[in-house]
Parts: C-alpha cells; structure tokens; sequence
C-alpha cells in the first residue's frame, strides 16, 4: 500500500510538470496569437501568480478540513481545466481567456502542491528514504517530457489549441488513477499522522514566523522558487527574442533545462546522503549562478545552451530540500510546509511581472541579474537547511 501511495505522489507531480512544459513550450506561439509584447506576457503570466498564491495561501486550511487527497484532486482538476482555458484562448486570439486559464492552472497546482508535498513528506518519514527528491524529479521528467512533445508539435506546425486539448485528454485518466492510491482523512485536524511517535506535533510551542531558522528556510525557498520559476516562464522567450533563435530551437534549450532539472533529482540521492543538504544547496546555487551569468553575459547560443543545463543541474535540489528542511523543522508538519511553501509561491507572484517589466526595459537577459542576485542569498542561508534527518542518518 505504501508504494502504491508513493507512485500516486509521484504521478501528481508528473502531470503538472507535463502540462506546464507544454504550454510554456508553446509561449512564443501563444505571443505571436495575441500579439501581445514582453511586458504583456509578464502580465499573462501574472495570472498564474495571481491564481497559485491564493491556492497556497488556501491549501493548509483545506487540507486540515478535508484531508490531503479531496484537496489534490480539486487543485489538480482546476489545473487541468485552466490548460483547456489556455488552449480555447489561443485559439480565439483571447488574452484575457488565456489570463484566466493561467489562473486556473496556478490555483490548482498552488492548492494541490502543497497537499502533495504534505504527502511526499510522510511518505519519506514512513519509508526513510529521499522521497521528495525523487517526487520533485517526477515533475521535472514531466517538464522533460512535455518539452520533447512542444519541440516536436512546434517544428511539425501543429496548432496550439490541438496540443493543449492533447494534453488535457491525457491527464484526465492518469489522474483518474493515481487518486485511488491516496486513504481519504489523512492531513484533517491537526496534519500529521496517526503514528504515536508523531502525536507530539500537534502543538506547535510558538507562532511559525517567530522562529528564525523557518523563517531562513522559507527565505531559501523563495530564492530557489525564482530561479527555477523564471527559467520555466522565460527561457523559451529569452532564447527566441536575446539570441535571434527560432522558436524550435528555443523550446530545445527549455528541455536542456528540463533535463538537467531531471537529471539532478533522480541522480542526487547518492550526493545528499554524502554530503547532506547545506553542501548541495550551495554548491548548486553556485553551479546554477555561473550558468545564468553565461546566459546573461556570453553571446553565443550555443554556449548559452550549455550554461541553462549549468543553471538546470544547480538549482534541481533546492525546492525538495528546503521543504524536507521546512517539514522536519519542529512540530506541525504540515503547517511549516505550508508556511515555507508561501514563500515560494511569492516568487512565482513578483517573479513574472518583474522579470517582464524589466526584460520589457532591458532586454530578458539583464532581467536574469535578479536571479543571480537570489542564488547568492541560497548560497549564504544554506546552513538553515542543515541538522535534518539526512544529515543524522550520515552521522
């Protein structure tokens, strides 16, 4: 039964990680439909923003009301129908269908991110192994994936509305399936389980945002939110408008990304359990920095292709560590995951309208100096993330 559960987690990240990759590799087609320029793309993509951060700011609430799988089907839903939005607006030429398809899709995923991370981190307790590395390189293969399929339908010609509808018909039954793999009631009342060695958690001895090291953590968070955030909403763009690519070639170094974001999660067990989480966290802010510092300041393509895999591979680990940092903190799981997780979801909220505003000013590429600002702060708060279970387990 446990590794049922654990194959469902890992497909609830899969099929958001699919649809994502799948329009976001459609962007500049989506651009040209509406005919819309860099700064009305970041407004675009402000309703994904607008829409995950009032499901996040919701999701701790719901999932202590109605348990962790009504909130992941509901959220995951949502999302799905926020893809056949986007897909109807781009075929009407409709920005503001679009804007709120994109809400939609980030309403749903910010309410049911949460609730699965919530899962994946029992099932790590339960099992004592990395699970939400692994459960984050779930999204990232989808990212993969839905990138390789974008590639594809958009050297083929085929239209943005096929696709998406595509996507939405495939995701309802992979869903449909991995929902039965969730036991209804756990996360209602207090968040945790049932386990007498867990009952102490119930109590939380002060209020979240007074303790200093959750606080550095969700810090973290936000840092690593936005440098993987705006590769997702900007990278097929940047490559297309700051290098004079074609939009295949563009979507090609997107799934570079992807694939190193994937390469890095499914390949960075064995380097956590020897070097434990502050190590990983700082090596890869440092590995990810020198990337997008190519990308912004070397003109080559082809070189900047090889720096967003840099850039890819560095940042892989963060958002699954710090939540693994945030829910092995103190008391309340579920609480210190959902207060971490706003934080990331502010990233996704300022991320696209500043970036678009700025690459609007000064070109997508200077926008990335603001990412590479964020990784320094990754670099100087890793020690937060440190003393968790990982690390005892090397000691």
């Amino acid at each position: 039964m446990l590794l049922r559960r654990r194959i469902s987690t890992y497909i609830f990240l899969f099929v958001p990680g699919f649809a994502l990759a799948s329009w976001v590799t459609r962007t500049p087609a989506i651009r040209d439909a509406l005919s819309a320029t860099t700064a009305e793309m970041g407004l675009l993509l402000f309703g994904v923003s607008i829409g995950s951060m009032s499901g996040i700011l919701s999701s701790t609430g719901l999932v202590r009301r109605f348990g962790t799988r009504t909130v992941i089907l509901n959220g995951l839903s949502l999302l799905i129908f926020g893809v056949a939005l986007v897909a109807l607006g781009a075929g009407a030429s409709s920005g503001p269908l679009v804007f709120f398809g994109l809400m939609c899709f980030g309403a749903g995923i910010g309410s049911a991110e949460v609730a699965i991370n919530i899962e994946g981190a029992e099932v790590e307790r339960l099992s004592g192994a990395p699970v939400l590395v692994e459960l984050h390189g779930f999204f990232s293969a989808g990212t993969l994936a839905g990138a390789v399929l974008g590639i594809a339908l958009t050297t083929a010609d085929f239209p943005v509305t096929a696709h998406l509808a595509a996507v939405v018909a495939v995701s309802i039954p992979a869903l449909a399936w991995a929902i039965r793999g969730i036991a209804p009631g756990f996360g209602k009342g207090t968040g945790v389980s049932e386990s007498p060695d867990r009952e102490a958690e119930a109590v939380e001895t002060q209020p979240l945002w007074k303790d200093v090291r959750l606080l550095m953590i969700a810090a973290i968070l936000l840092s690593v939110a936005l440098a993987e955030g705006s590769a997702t909403d900007w990278l097929p763009l940047l490559t297309v408008d700051g290098f004079d690519l074609d939009e295949s070639s563009g979507s090609l170094i997107y799934a570079g990304f992807a694939a190193t974001m994937t390469l890095g999660r499914f390949g960075g067990r064995r380097l956590l359990e020897r070097y434990g989480r502050v190590v990983i966290l700082r090596g890869g802010a440092m590995l990810a920095a020198v990337g997008v510092a190519i990308v912004i300041f070397v003109d080559s393509p082809a070189v900047a292709g090889l720096a967003v895999m840099l850039w890819g591979l560095g940042i892989s680990l963060g958002f699954p560590l710090s939540i693994a940092a945030a829910s092995e903190s103190g008391p309340d799981s579920v609480a210190r995951v959902g207060f971490v997780a706003v934080a990331g979801y502010i990233a996704f909220l300022v991320g696209p309208p500043l970036l678009g505003f700025l690459g609007e000013h000064f070109g997508l590429r200077m926008a990335m100096l603001v990412v590479l600002g964020v990784l320094t702060l990754t670099m100087v708060l890793a020690p937060a993330a440190g003393a968790g279970r990982v690390e005892a387990d090397r000691a």
